[in-house]
């Protein structure tokens, strides 16, 4: 049976030279200068040594599980595809942070390696830290702003109408740039108004919290304090790189923006210039000039606006008084002429006019031959007994002399148109011009023939006296006449 390997094997081990084993105890030897270091002094060999090597490093990389200790430290991981380090930052320097440090951050790192001998793991301290290019910082930007507009504070809904005219703007700004005087001029130029400045930075360390502060100041200010509460906030900073305007960018600037109470105008920057306050702002203004263009109207446009509306309003009000007269000149020009229409009453009324004349003249001719018949009847003795009695009721009448005068007053007016008409009415005035007046023997007059045939004997009354006749004998004298004389056989 062959075994698996032969002496020859062994050979070679039999010739070798016999090796020391291990010895159990350490053991000092003579001569030997490497004496056993301890943990801790090896670990803090290698402490001095790396911090020694590397006292001055930068690091670039991306932030991986970052978090703040309570005592304030910050503690972070800076990886790339290789390989991790792990860092820390102490609470001064942390606090000096001009961004948020946040995990998937791209940054660059300025510290100095060290070790943690109770790991055994070296780590940087990071005395600085920026974010490494602006693509990094972009990044950033986009992420945190995806986070507040999470939380709404982007919303539409959020935003608020400016005062039309307020009374008093505050301004967040540095009072030493040309920002505020470009605002100041600016509405000098448009509606003069008053402007209250709360002075911040607007770049570097310090200025996102005292912008921040600027505008929740501004926001809790009361409504009748001795310093008057502004109508609207203008939180204003001129044009720069996105590190100028980092500050703008930054959580808590934006946050104040949203939740103060009063109306925001953001005009950070230029037109081509955005920050997260610009979303958190109720406006946003291209240019700080813009903003102030945006609080106020202009004077001069405002003035036109009410003198346009006052014009409007008296032309409503005039309106239907316009087109009322056009109205009714439409519906005048359809109407007939007024010489028209009066041209047949006119032509009555000049006949009526025309038949009145004649009857009045007519009336007036009737009335003064009723008149003349009357005025025949009268008689002298009559009006003689009427006027001796008359005297005998006023002998009787016991009557003062005002009364009596006042009653013969009233008389005199009663009587004085018969007064006037009497004499013409006297019987005897015609014999003045060649008649005579038959008269019975007791003074009555006779005006017909057949009553003057009845009578014996007759008076003719002339103008110089009266004759005595007989009317047998005047009438026989009359017929055996041959010719009349004077035809007064007419008279009976």
């Amino acid at each position: 049976m062959a075994l698996p390997f032969d002496d020859d094997d062994y050979s070679d081990e039999r010739k070798a030279p016999p090796v020391a084993k291990a010895p159990l105890v350490a053991k000092a030897m003579p001569g030997d200068n490497a004496e056993p270091l301890s943990v801790s002094a090896i670990s803090a060999l290698l402490k001095r040594t790396v911090e020694d090597r590397f006292g001055f490093v930068r690091v670039r990389g991306e932030l991986s599980g970052v978090k703040r200790a309570a005592s304030g430290h910050l503690y972070c991981c800076l990886k790339d595809d290789k390989a991790v380090i792990d860092g820390v930052m102490w609470k001064g320097g942390a606090q000096r942070l001009a961004f948020r440090p946040e995990d998937g951050v791209e940054v660059v790192a300025t510290g100095k390696l060290t070790t943690y001998p109770g790991r055994s793991k070296y780590q940087i301290v990071i005395e600085s830290m920026e974010i490494a290019g602006e693509g990094a910082l972009l990044a950033l930007l986009e992420k945190l702003r995806a986070r507040l507009a999470a939380e709404g504070l982007f919303a539409s809904e959020r935003k608020r109408a400016l005062p039309f005219l307020p009374a008093m703007i505050g301004v967040v700004t540095s009072p030493t740039g040309a920002v505020i005087r470009d605002i100041l001029h600016r509405l000098a130029d448009r509606f003069p108004s008053r402007v209250l400045v709360w002075p911040v930075l607007v770049q570097g360390e310090g200025a996102a919290a005292q912008v921040a502060a600027a505008v929740r100041g501004f926001s809790a200010m009361p409504e009748n304090g001795r310093v008057p509460r502004p109508d609207l906030v203008i939180v204003a900073r001129g044009g720069g790189s996105i590190e100028d305007l980092w500050a703008f960018n930054e959580e808590a600037v934006v946050r104040a923006v949203a939740e103060c109470t009063i109306p925001v105008i953001s005009a950070v920057g230029h037109e081509t210039d955005t920050t997260l306050c610009d979303y958190a702002a109720d406006r946003r203004a291209p240019t700080p000039t813009a903003a102030a263009e945006m609080a106020v109207p202009v004077h001069a446009e405002l003035a036109n606006s009410l003198a346009e509306l006052s014009l409007r309003k008296r032309r409503c009000a005039t309106r239907p008084l316009t087109l009322g007269r056009e109205r009714l000149e439409a519906r005048a020009r359809h109407l007939p002429r007024p010489e028209a229409l009066l041209a047949a009453k006119a032509q009555k009324l000049d006949e009526a006019s025309e038949c009145l004349r004649r009857a009045l003249r007519e009336r007036a001719m009737a009335a003064r031959a009723r008149l003349e018949g009357r005025g025949a009847q009268l008689s002298l003795p009559l009006l003689r007994q009427r006027l001796e009695r008359a005297d005998e009721r006023l002998a009787r009448a016991g009557l003062t002399p005002a009364l009596l005068q006042r009653r013969f007053d009233a008389a005199c007016k009663h009587f004085a148109p018969v007064a006037r008409v009497l004499p013409q009415l006297d019987p005897d005035k015609p014999l003045a011009r060649g008649f005579a007046r038959v008269t019975d023997p007791e003074g009555r007059t006779l005006t017909d023939k057949a009553r003057a045939e009845r009578e014996a004997s007759l008076v003719l009354k002339f103008r110089d006296g009266d004759l005595a006749v007989v009317p047998g004998s005047a009438l026989r004298r009359s017929s055996r006449s041959k010719e009349p004389t004077a035809r007064q056989g007419d008279l009976f």
